[in-house]
């Protein structure tokens, strides 16, 4: 089946000697960039959680907080601003930002245990003419690439020394490639289907009212190209971080960075305050809320205003309906902000 493939590309391609696979046109599979992160809680408080167990898109950032939890919820969250246009040459660079989809996350928390779905990457650009040729009004160039994850996350505990949670995320990606450049007489072709596999290992451990937290993300990961390319694994990253908690506070700070290639090291800190009240509702029953706001910044080195991330967040409760909401900016630049917001609902 591959043989016949290949000699209908060869045919679409011109007469050739010898067919050669032409370069995947997505050379980087790096997506735990921190402003890819799906939480609104997170994103709010600086981008980075490994030790924050009250945040119920967890599993995403550090299995190991499941441990501890012991409620239901069914939740999602959504961008609300697209990606700017981007090229092919960008994307190939950087398609850890290769998200232009509204949607988000969806999650299914079940105590210790989690289900979820993420498009990891959704890209669509159409360049014309090709700007290799921009003297050819007739060339072109067209990529789709699609990237979907589904995960399952297991975590557990063990309190006989300290309180000791553990958690492990097993993932199943699956995806398409299509890539075609046209420049009369000449046409490359591509059409291939992707799946692959993926690890997170956490761990946190609490001591009073501090909590340490410690995460590798993608450890033992492998992307399977359906023909034609090499096998290839998502960039590992590992993570650490340190809490500060009470009833109300939350102060947290940590470091992620990458494994096994040149570390582009992020620093990140958060800060959380919870006011809760109840009321008297309908039918005589009790009407339970809670009002969060949120504030963190990240950064590489904190060498000038535009080498730093400053994000912003808010939650409300509602009894068993939640809504978080979260802003992202460089530089203090308002109009480039990216915004994150989650609907949830507590389940019985």
């Amino acid at each position: 089946m591959r043989f016949f493939t290949c000699l209908i590309l060869t045919a679409l391609c011109g007469p050739l000697a010898a067919y050669v696979m032409p370069n995947l046109p997505i050379t980087s599979f790096d997506y735990g960039a921190p402003e890819n992160n799906v939480s609104p809680i997170a994103i709010g408080m600086g981008c980075l959680n490994v030790t924050n167990a009250s945040d119920f898109y967890a599993s995403y950032s550090n299995p190991a907080l499941l441990g501890s939890n012991d409620y239901s919820l069914l939740s999602a969250s959504f961008r609300v601003k697209g990606d700017e246009d981007m090229s092919i040459a960008e994307a190939a660079q950087f398609s850890n930002v290769l998200r232009p989809s509204q949607f988000k996350y969806v999650t299914l928390l079940a105590k210790q245990t989690a289900w979820t779905y993420q498009p990891v990457a959704a890209i669509n650009i159409i360049e014309s003419p090709d700007p290799a040729f921009s003297n050819n009004p007739g060339s072109f160039r067209y990529l789709d690439y699609q990237l979907d994850k589904w995960q399952v996350t297991l975590a557990g505990a063990d309190n006989s020394w300290r309180p000791v949670r553990f958690g492990l995320n097993a993932k199943y990606l699956t995806g398409r490639l299509v890539y075609m450049r046209s420049v009369n007489p000449d046409t490359t072709f591509i059409d291939t289907k992707v799946k692959g596999f993926s690890t997170d290992l956490g761990l946190t451990l609490q001591t009073g009212s501090f909590t340490f937290g410690l995460v590798g993300t993608d450890l033992w990961s492998r992307l399977y190209w359906d023909w034609g390319y090499d096998s290839v694994p998502l960039q590992s990253r590992l993570a650490f971080g340190a809490q500060y908690g009470t009833e109300y506070l939350t102060v947290s700070a940590g470091a992620q960075g990458k494994l096994s290639k040149t570390p582009d090291t992020t620093y990140h800190l958060g800060f959380q305050y919870l006011w809760d009240w109840q009321q008297a509702g309908a039918a005589g029953e009790t009407d339970s809320q809670a009002l969060t706001a949120r504030v963190g910044i990240y950064s590489q080195d904190f060498q000038g205003v535009d080498n730093i991330h400053y994000t912003l967040g808010a939650g409300y409760n509602y009894n068993v309906f939640r809504f978080d909401f979260a802003l992202n900016n460089q530089g203090l630049k308002l109009r480039d902000s990216e915004y994150l917001f989650s609907l949830g609902v507590g389940l019985p």
